[in-house]
């Protein structure tokens, strides 16, 4: 079955051959973008859609989620709004609810956020587990996580275990041993929160080593709350990504722009929206020449929102974006977070992932914030929502 989309307004590709295109039309064959150009020149298809001058983008890219969790920290949140602030000590709470749920209610769950997620545009999401911090409980976490997405992420080392609060060493070993070999079937990713209240150099070093080892490609949590090694630690082993970004020394900017092609700089407003923290500088990271993705972070602790359109409003109004660079960040900068070369843009060849504003163009994301904007939503070349 192949599908016109016609009469498109702007057409946003990110191919660098192509660029945005104006009264344009693509061409879907399965689940594989056949063909992109001019309204005019567009070839006959089986069915037919009209965009009524609306603009089409690549479906957001969201290389950044940790979905596996029960439980509610609203409370924590009303605090953190009235003068407290935020630490990482809150995962705790969520690893107590996550552990006494059942897997029907997390996996009703993680179809409740992708749906929420689609519905907004985004047709990749990458899931982290971290609420088990078990070994069966990060496993099963996995499991439930892959029977949604292939981009799954083993994160036991999100905090040090309640069970082993005098003993991180030996939760460490218990990450790069039992925990490791029953997780890394599931997982295509290591990651590990290297900061004040979770783990250090050192240890994030072994963990990730450890991963690395068993054919998880590295990814940390870096520099979110203070300045320290992990940005540096990711360049270092090749790391997809490094998250956060906050906190950056001119050397960290430097290394990530050196390593734009291996090590994507994410970064997660939601983070600092919720927790009333200063927002990472993507102008000083984009102006370096590092690569950029933009992510939710969705969390139920400090970036409980699944939203990439808020995001990108967020990244432009408070970040030093353009409204071009955030939409791209959120597109093709997550697939290149990802080492994805079939998503995050709309050329012959891609999949066929994409989303109808209703508006005439992708800068409506930031111009109308809070707006619902998407208006349909093709994801593997069906029309999904």
């Amino acid at each position: 079955m192949t599908t016109l989309i016609t009469n498109i307004g702007s057409l946003l590709t990110n191919d660098p051959e192509l660029g945005t295109l104006t009264d344009a039309a693509i061409v879907l064959d399965g689940d594989t973008v056949a063909w992109v150009g001019s309204a005019a020149s567009a070839p006959d298809a089986d069915q037919r859609v009209d965009a009524e001058g609306r603009a089409v983008i690549p479906g957001f890219v969201d290389s950044h989620s940790h979905l596996v969790f029960a439980g509610d920290r609203t409370a924590e949140f009303n605090a953190r709004m009235s003068g407290q602030s935020y630490t990482a000590g809150g995962i705790r709470t969520t690893v107590a609810a996550t552990r006494a749920a059942g897997d029907e209610q997390l996996d009703a769950n993680v179809r409740r956020y992708f749906a929420e997620m689609l519905r907004q545009g985004t047709t990749t999401v990458e899931v982290k587990s971290g609420y088990g911090l078990t070994v069966e409980d990060e496993a099963r976490a996995l499991r439930i996580a892959g029977a949604h997405t292939q981009e799954t992420t083993y994160l036991g080392a999100h905090v040090v275990a309640p069970e082993f609060a005098e003993d991180p060493a030996g939760y460490v070993a218990l990450v790069t041993g039992e925990m490791l070999d029953a997780c890394a079937p599931y997982a295509r990713y290591v990651d590990v929160f290297c900061e004040r209240g979770a783990f250090d150099g050192d240890q994030a070093r072994a963990i990730l080593t450890a991963g690395a080892a068993r054919g998880l490609t590295p990814r940390v949590h870096a520099n979110q709350l203070t300045q320290g090694p992990g940005v540096q630690l990711a360049v270092e082993l090749g790391a997809a990504s490094a998250d956060h970004c906050t906190h950056l020394s001119d050397e960290d900017v430097k290394a990530l722009a050196d390593a734009r092609e291996t090590t994507v700089a994410t970064l997660l407003p939601g983070a600092e929206f919720s927790t009333r923290a200063v927002y990472p500088d993507a102008r000083r990271l984009i102006d370096a020449g590092a690569t950029v993705a933009l992510s939710t972070d969705c969390n139920p602790g400090s970036s409980f929102t699944s939203s990439m359109p808020f995001c990108i409003a967020v990244a432009v109004r408070d970040m030093g974006m353009t409204p071009d660079e955030a939409v791209v960040a959120a597109t093709l900068g997550g697939a290149r977070a990802l080492r994805r070369t079939d998503v995050g843009h709309l050329a012959p060849g891609a999949r066929a992932d994409l989303a109808l504003l209703d508006a005439p163009s992708h800068v409506h994301l930031a111009y109308r914030p809070g707006v619902p904007l998407v208006s349909a939503v093709w994801q593997g070349g069906a029309r999904a929502c």
